[in-house]
């Protein structure tokens, strides 16, 4: 008798009783493996999935893209980035949620992390909306709508956590993600438009600053587009692999935290300090979701669920609304990252088997894990925003997202019906 579907209930009973989804991983995974084949070859594979991995020289492509992500965050560049695109859109209504957007965009495609992109983004944007009298429902939605780009526009260190689990290209990834997340920024900006329309926001507006004010406050973008360019040019190009891109662009991060004048040896430690943790933290997640997945290969879970799946027929876009809606329902009690690691093993494999392209399903997937981040009760940037702003409720925010979450929805169902807008850069 199977007895996966055992394991997957205690696996979620764990999960909801608080237990660290590294530690639950690799705790159903050892156990199922004891069962399946024994004490002494499951404690061998655990010992793999641990010791050989953690030497893996692939696996330092995530601390580097963590440490620039840090080495961003403390360069400084954010204002800069939100400045200027306040400065082309001052002259439009709502043009200071719409700026907030482009410039959480703009953040992501060199920090990498979404909660750090919110919570950064909070303090520089969140001031200057409520000087001009916008409502808190408008403006801390679109701080928390647009750092959910940062775990899609790249380098995303989501993206490189379902390579490695998929053993894809990390590099297509990242281009992968990028019309991705240039189509989110354009739904995100209709989507303030239609804030201010249906709450009937009559917000103030500035005068439209000549054509040479606005390219001169471009200039505060040059050095985020430089790395940006300079990373995803370089594995674009071939000239670095997705590893190597990643230690220069931690180079070309603390370049420019040195450049803007913000760096200090206090802050260096800082920053080593804060890849470390959380590189730690990642590895052991990673891991145990690698022994989970040696539980799912050995127990026959894949081929039952694909047997299942089977019987709504051969349509693959039958079997990806399937995906759907199981990722919108775990994505109301689980957060980004234990989504990823408890169902990517599961999915791939019968994704694979319908011939759909895993690198457009890495994409799906992290946009699909986007709208967690912004919808209740689990949605982790609303709870940045509200541990950075305590007086704002969280009821307001998640209110305010409404909006954001349906240009989420249409921009998955493009994405899903036209894969080529995903797959065309790589």
């Amino acid at each position: 008798m199977e007895h996966w579907p055992i394991g997957m209930a205690i696996l979620m009973a764990l999960l909801f009783a608080g237990v660290p989804i590294a530690f639950a991983l690799a705790g159903i995974g050892l156990v199922g493996l004891i069962a399946i084949i024994g004490p002494l070859p499951a404690l061998s594979l655990l010992g793999s999935a641990f010791f050989d991995n953690g030497r893996d020289y692939s696996l330092s492509v995530l601390p580097l893209f963590l440490m620039m992500g840090n080495f961003v965050v403390q360069s400084g560049i954010a204002d800069e980035l939100y400045a200027s695109a306040y400065a082309w859109m001052r002259h439009r209504k709502g043009g200071l949620a719409t700026a907030t957007v482009i410039a959480c965009g703009a953040f992501s495609s060199v920090c990498g992390s979404s909660m750090a992109t919110a919570a950064t983004m909070t303090r520089i944007s969140l001031p200057s909306m409520r000087k001009f009298g916008y409502p808190d429902q408008l403006s801390t939605a679109s701080i928390a709508a647009g750092g959910t780009l940062g775990i899609l526009i790249p380098p995303s260190v989501i993206l490189v956590f379902y390579g490695i689990l998929t053993q894809q290209d990390i590099g297509k990834l990242f281009l992968a993600g990028l019309i991705p997340g240039v189509i989110g920024v354009i739904g995100y900006a209709i989507a303030v438009r239609l804030s201010i329309h249906f709450g009937k926001l009559d917000l103030p507006v500035e005068s439209k600053l000549p054509l040479r004010a606005r390219l001169r406050a471009l200039k505060g973008t040059m050095g985020a587009l430089i790395l940006f360019v300079f990373v995803m040019g370089g594995i674009y190009l071939g000239v670095f692999t997705p590893t190597e891109s990643a230690g220069m662009g931690a180079a070309g991060a603390l370049l420019l935290t040195i450049l803007h004048g913000k760096f200090s040896w206090a802050g260096l430690q800082s920053v080593l300090f804060d890849t470390i943790k959380t590189t730690a933290m990642m590895f052991f997640i990673l891991f145990g979701a690698l022994t989970f997945t040696n539980y799912v290969n050995m127990s026959g879970m894949t081929g039952d669920i694909q047997s299942f799946l089977g019987g709504f027929g051969d349509s693959r876009l039958l079997l990806i609304l399937v995906i759907l809606c199981i990722y919108l329902l775990l994505g109301c009690v689980l957060e980004s990252l234990s989504m990823i690691m408890l169902t990517v093993p599961v999915f791939y494999p019968i994704v694979a088997a319908h011939g759909i392209d895993l690198i457009w399903f890495g994409i799906f997937v992290v946009m699909v894990t986007e709208i967690s981040y912004i919808t209740p009760p689990v949605g982790m940037n609303a709870f940045v925003l509200r541990s950075v702003v305590p007086d704002v409720r969280l009821g307001t925010i998640f209110k305010g997202l409404t909006p954001f979450v349906m240009m989420d929805v249409v921009r998955v169902a493009l994405l899903t019906l036209v894969p080529s807008l995903v797959l065309f850069l790589t």
